[in-house]
């Protein structure tokens, strides 16, 4: 499945962009639907700093018109494993399942979306752009609340109350292309639109110089979607995190 082709005529767009996978997959996508893409990445007190520098390296291969990297310390209020250090990184997901129990993980970051769509609607006016991406996904996913389409959608009205672009009747559109595909899905898709892999960085508790650690949820994730495409994951991994593809094409 391909996400629809919709003409963006070279408009300019601001796109969320980590360092991941889906972010960097969507950045593709924005630009061969002819957006001119501005690259919005954030340093919020993240323990996996190393997916700026990834970021920065995929802006920098993608040709973005500009890339920002803005400041927010969500340490100020923690409840993530991904802000506090006090708290752990789980690796309990299976390999072959989905995450355990169906409870929101420890890993969801509260109210991370919203806070990120804020300022990228923000500078959406700055710029004159109407159009915001973001690679929230519904499917091959750790369960957060602010990836569901309802979510998007309610999000979408509220900007078009809340900004004088929607007030003066230039509809601003929230564009979610990963939404209703697989992890595998997204990465046949990226890998069409020649996207470089080897430059993201998607692990949750990655090691100093930014290697995978293959058994958090979104290594795992990962990792599965490489493996149900039949291509093994360009990305550093810690030894041996890989080996369990060779074997299991799920």
């Amino acid at each position: 499945m391909s996400p629809s082709l919709e003409g963006g005529g070279g408009r300019p767009a601001v796109v969320l962009l980590s360092g991941g996978l889906d972010s960097s997959t969507v950045l593709a996508i924005a630009q061969a639907r002819g957006f001119v893409p501005y690259a919005l990445t954030f340093r919020y007190g993240q323990r996996h700093e190393v997916e700026l520098e990834a970021a920065r390296r995929v802006a920098v291969a993608r040709g973005v018109a500009r890339h920002v990297v803005a400041e927010i310390d969500l340490r100020t209020f923690g409840g993530s494993a991904l802000t506090d250090s006090s708290l752990s990184v789980p690796k309990s997901l299976s390999r072959s399942g989905s995450p355990d129990g169906g409870e929101i993980p420890v890993t969801y970051v509260p109210a991370r979306n919203t806070i990120f769509l804020s300022f990228a609607l923000a500078w959406a006016e700055v710029l004159g752009a109407r159009d915001v991406f973001i690679g929230v996904n519904a499917v091959d996913y750790s369960g957060y609340p602010d990836c569901r389409p309802e979510y998007i959608a309610a999000y979408e009205v509220m900007a078009n109350l809340a900004t004088r672009a929607g007030v003066e009747g230039a509809r601003v559109q929230i564009h979610t292309p990963l939404i209703s595909m697989s992890k595998a899905e997204i990465v046949a898709e990226g890998l069409r639109l020649g996207v470089d892999y080897g430059m993201t960085v998607t692990c949750y508790d990655p090691s100093p110089s930014g290697e995978g650690c293959g058994a958090c949820d979104a290594c795992v994730l990962r990792l599965r979607g490489f493996a149900q495409c039949g291509v093994r994951d360009p990305a550093p991994y810690v030894v041996g995190a890989q080996e369990w593809l060779d074997v299991s094409k799920q």
